[in-house]
């Protein structure tokens, strides 16, 4: 439970083999895929490239976390002892923090106080752990939480794991089975390793820390999912990701960067506790890299790793435990059965569904696509061609504010195409859907080929689009909308194309005309015109814009269109009369292509419309009910 409180040697061969063969073949076994994930398997970012640890390396080390409480720290190492260990080695690391000297008011509190310290110590000392090493670390003076978890651990390699909890935890003689199966499904086994995993937490999960967010239900399905929220009540760390997050904060802890995140109940304890705690430090930085943690969910409030809530710094009185201890190999499901990493559902700090990995690269994920987004009837397809990686991300912390989901991000491959899709959001490739249609012999590099390659994969998309019943805005990344709903002039039922020139903006109504139109020739007619663009020497900005395309070939085709009242629609920044005032009722602000990157964020910060922070992560979390 996220909370302010306080509280081997390589294996032989042939166990390895076995033990990898038994968890391989249960990791294998079939399961029902969410119908809202397609299986994309094209440079799908979810998965690493290249990567290939060693199980031979494997190593674990148990790390516990005491101060006070003598019979709390007995019951979780007696815990810890009973489990089976496979014949591997463990270490067990206990660190014992020291009391306060300066809440101690009296020579008879002190010696009190030494005295239980040296209760625990001898306890500690004369513990038997026969799996492995034994290394007890007693501080000198009281370092608190945040310190007790922090200076933990530094990973030795990429094969060195840990299993962190506090003395107030009781194990299940079944975790470390569990955990060392986790592991080596969805850790060594290379296609079923994704690096958004930074652990998996064994308490059962109770809470959500985003404010308004779900519920946190499941069926009775669902035995592994992954969450944002990391669990510090048993939770397994990967080193890569933890060696990440050291670093990380120590640069912002350095620069005197606090780890506010708006809209999360763990930034009101920080502001209370300040560096007492730890967790909404991970917690800002999970939620600015995208990561994620794998939970259990065995039903009946059963979980492989309680907490005994004892009296203590965050408990005035011994509260019970929080689960139901699964103790029993009679279970009524096989606890080592691990399902491929594509068929678990991945939750938000909302506890709302993400869908990492949503990548087209051709026609046929297109079509597995759309069903994926938000079930409404229009959708939007946002350009990122000469989009700037800060502005793309402002623009997404908008739509989530905004509660805009049905969205589209269209841009050339790049490494930071690939980041959105591992982050949920759904995204084309245009470089390989251009190659996919067969018209990569169009273009080359540089902008103006880009331009070619936007306005073609555009034409093609609508055209999916219409096939499929769904209603289409095209829009630039240049633009942010400031309300929910900001076209509602599509709702016009006299036109089935709406346009507005200089904002980039194109809609299209799945209508039987638009679909015949689209069927018919259209979209050659799109391909002839990227023909004649791609001789040009040089494009003029008319020559790049799909609006301008659309209107000159909807003209030609005796289509009947709309043009939007752009004075009133939008209103475009950059001019000494654009203020917070000027806003009123407009429902979006854009500006120029040629405006840099400095000039956009000055404006928008005067607006109070840059809502991202120095890492371009989004300042809020903002959660709407499902």
């Amino acid at each position: 439970m996220v909370g302010p409180k306080r509280h081997f040697l390589p294996l032989a061969v042939i166990s390895l083999s076995a033990f990898f063969f038994y968890s391989y073949y249960h990791s294998s076994l079939p399961s029902s895929t969410s119908e809202l994930s397609p299986n994309f398997t094209v440079s799908n970012p979810i998965y690493a490239q290249n990567y290939n640890p060693s199980l031979a390396n494997f190593s674990f080390i148990v790390k516990v976390l005491a101060f006070n409480r003598l019979d709390s720290l007995s019951r979780c190492l007696r815990s810890l002892a009973n489990a089976d260990y496979l014949g591997d080695r463990a270490s067990l690391h206990v660190y014992i923090d020291h009391f306060a000297h300066q809440n101690v008011s009296s020579t008879t509190t002190v010696d009190q106080k030494l005295s239980e310290s040296r209760g625990i110590l001898e306890f500690v000392d004369g513990f038997d752990w026969k799996f492995g090493e034994k290394l007890v670390h007693y501080r000198t003076t009281n370092v608190g939480l945040q310190a007790q978890w922090l200076e933990a651990w530094w990973p030795s390699s990429d094969n060195e794991f840990v299993f962190i909890v506090e003395d107030d935890l009781e194990v299940s003689p079944l975790y470390y089975e569990f955990i060392k199966s986790l592991i080596v499904n969805f850790y060594y086994n290379a296609s079923n390793y994704s690096p958004s995993i930074y652990g998996a937490s064994l308490q059962r999960p109770r809470f959500v820390p985003g404010k308004h967010g779900n519920k946190l239900l499941l069926d009775d399905k669902t035995r592994l999912f992954l969450y944002q929220l990391v669990g510090t009540w048993g939770q397994i760390l990967f080193p890569k990701p933890w060696k990440e997050f050291r670093l990380w904060y120590d640069n912002n802890k350095a620069k005197d960067i606090k780890p506010f995140l708006e809209g999360m109940v763990t930034t009101g304890w920080y502001k209370k506790m300040g560096e007492r705690i730890w967790t909404p430090w991970f917690i800002k930085f999970i939620q600015s890299h995208g990561y994620f943690n794998i939970y259990t969910n065995f039903l009946h409030e059963r979980a492989l790793s309680v907490s005994h809530r004892d009296a203590g710094v965050n408990y005035g009185k011994t509260a019970g435990p929080d689960s139901q201890l699964l103790e029993d190999r009679s279970l009524d499901f096989n606890i080592l059965e691990m399902h491929p990493l594509s068929s678990l559902k991945w939750f938000d700090f909302c506890f709302r569904e993400v869908i990492p990995g949503r990548i087209v690269t051709n026609m046929d994920e297109l079509e597995l696509l759309l069903p994926s987004l938000n079930k409404q009837d229009s959708i939007l397809m946002v350009n990122l061609f000469e989009v700037s990686d800060s502005v793309a991300r402002n623009l997404l912390c908008h739509f989530e504010r905004l509660n805009i989901r049905n969205y589209i991000l269209l841009g050339p491959e790049s490494d930071f195409l690939f980041d959105l899709a591992r982050r949920g959001h759904p995204v084309i490739n245009v470089d390989q859907f251009i190659k996919w249609v067969g018209l990569h012999k169009l273009t080359s590099q540089g902008s103006q080929f880009e331009a070619i390659k936007s306005i073609l994969a555009k034409a093609y998309v609508i055209k999916k689009c219409l096939e499929n019943g769904y209603n289409l805005w095209v829009v630039d990344g240049n633009m942010l909308f400031l309300s929910a709903d900001p076209f509602s002039e599509s709702k016009d039922p006299n036109y089935d194309f709406f346009l507005a020139t200089s904002l980039e903006l194109f809609y299209v109504r799945s209508s039987a005309t638009a679909k015949k139109m689209w069927d018919n020739n259209l979209v050659s007619k799109v391909v002839a015109m990227a023909e004649d663009l791609a001789k040009k020497g040089s494009l003029s900005h008319s020559d790049q814009s799909f609006v301008h395309v659309m209107a000159i070939l909807l003209e030609q085709n005796g289509a009947k269109f709309r043009k939007l009242d752009e004075t009133t629609f939008g209103i475009k920044i950059g001019s000494a009369n654009v203020n917070k005032s000027s806003l009123g009722d407009k429902k979006l602000v854009y500006w120029s292509a040629e405006m840099g990157l400095e000039s956009i964020q000055k404006w928008l910060e005067e607006l109070n419309l840059w809502v991202v922070d120095q890492e371009n992560s989004c300042t809020a979390v903002v959660c709407h009910k499902s």
